[in-house]
């Protein structure tokens, strides 16, 4: 049963590196494809390669927080931990596929925790573990760096596209400026791809690895999650693209540019410190940054709204899935 369970568990994390990639793929693309400054054919290209290597290069360290830094495993049945990873990766999942399906670019990291959090929950439940065992203090962290992020990402951005307004556009042919950042932005999509997958694909690969039992992340399970990852990019990475892209606010070259690595520059940092952030936030406080370096006018309020609602009712969700699917595992199970 055991062995069937870690199968099952397995599939259902490559189900979630590709929603991951599917609606994340808007994190590290999306402003170069409202810029024009890629194709959809060429972010498939670039994002699938770069979105692989991050995974696979930088990404144990998220790994280690999401697996084991929530709910005390190490105090559980292993057949009740691999339940519980299952349910958790399938509910945020689940979650992630509706919001692709409305065109919403949902935190995965959001996903991934909340669902943590929900197994934690169930497992209070049956008084296999105290509440106040669950890891709170973690848990604040990271709600907090989810915070922090849109408006690290947002602050950078007004000022990187604020200096490249006053000392080079005011300065210089518009058009060729445009032109010459247009090949720039190209490189900060691949930073922002490269970034994305090594914080990201813990959400992923997180719980199975905590499952496995393993200290260290194998790099076998950091590349599955990046290949799903990359696979999510080019078959549904689309939806979302759009959504970021071109919905928000209006972007050009420099404005994707000042976006982009202000992005993945406060994702890397995250990674580096083994922080879960959320990579959709950031790119969309970024987004926001430079909208409102041209005017409040400039941003498009009311599909920012529809993406702030479906970041309140991710966790909940989440959770709520989580301990619903959980529940009627340990039933039939």
């Amino acid at each position: 049963m055991i062995e069937t369970l870690f199968i099952v568990t397995l599939l259902v994390s490559i189900y979630m590196a590709w929603n991951i990639g599917a609606n994340d793929a808007a994190n590290s693309m999306a402003t170069s494809y409202g810029s024009g400054a890629l194709t959809l054919r060429q972010i498939i290209i670039i994002a699938g390669i770069l979105e692989f290597s991050g995974a696979f290069l930088f990404g144990s360290r998220v790994t280690k927080t999401v697996g084991k830094g929530i709910v005390p495993i190490e105090h559980l049945d292993p057949t009740i931990v691999t339940i519980g990873a299952l349910s958790a990766i399938l509910s945020a999942g689940l979650w992630i596929t509706i919001a692709t399906y409305y065109h919403l670019p949902v935190s995965t990291s959001h996903s991934i925790v909340g669902a943590m959090l929900g197994f934690g929950f169930a497992a209070v439940a049956e008084d296999l573990i105290p509440l106040e065992s669950i890891k709170w203090g973690v848990l604040y962290k990271i709600a907090l760096s989810w915070v922090v992020s849109p408006l690290t990402g947002a602050l950078l951005a007004f000022i990187i596209f604020s200096l490249i307004r006053i000392f080079i556009l005011s300065n210089m042919d518009v058009d060729k400026v445009e032109g010459v950042f247009r090949y720039l932005q190209v490189l900060t999509a691949c930073y922002v791809a490269f970034a994305h997958g090594s914080n990201d694909v813990a959400n992923a690969v997180g719980p199975i690895s905590a499952t496995f039992g393993f200290s260290e992340t194998p790099s076998w399970i950091l590349a599955l999650g990046g290949l799903g990852i990359a696979i999510g990019v080019a078959t549904w990475g689309y939806r979302v693209i759009e959504t970021v892209g071109k919905r928000i606010t209006e972007l050009t070259p420099t404005r994707g540019f000042s976006a982009e690595f202000a992005t993945a520059t406060t994702v890397l940092s995250a990674s580096y410190f083994g922080m879960p952030i959320s990579t959709t936030h950031t790119l969309v406080g970024s987004v926001l940054g430079v909208g409102f370096a041209g005017g409040l006018a400039s941003v498009d309020i009311s599909v920012v709204k529809r993406i702030i609602y479906s970041w309140v009712l991710t966790i909940p969700a989440a959770a709520t899935l989580t301990i619903t699917i959980y529940t009627l595992m340990v039933v039939f199970i």
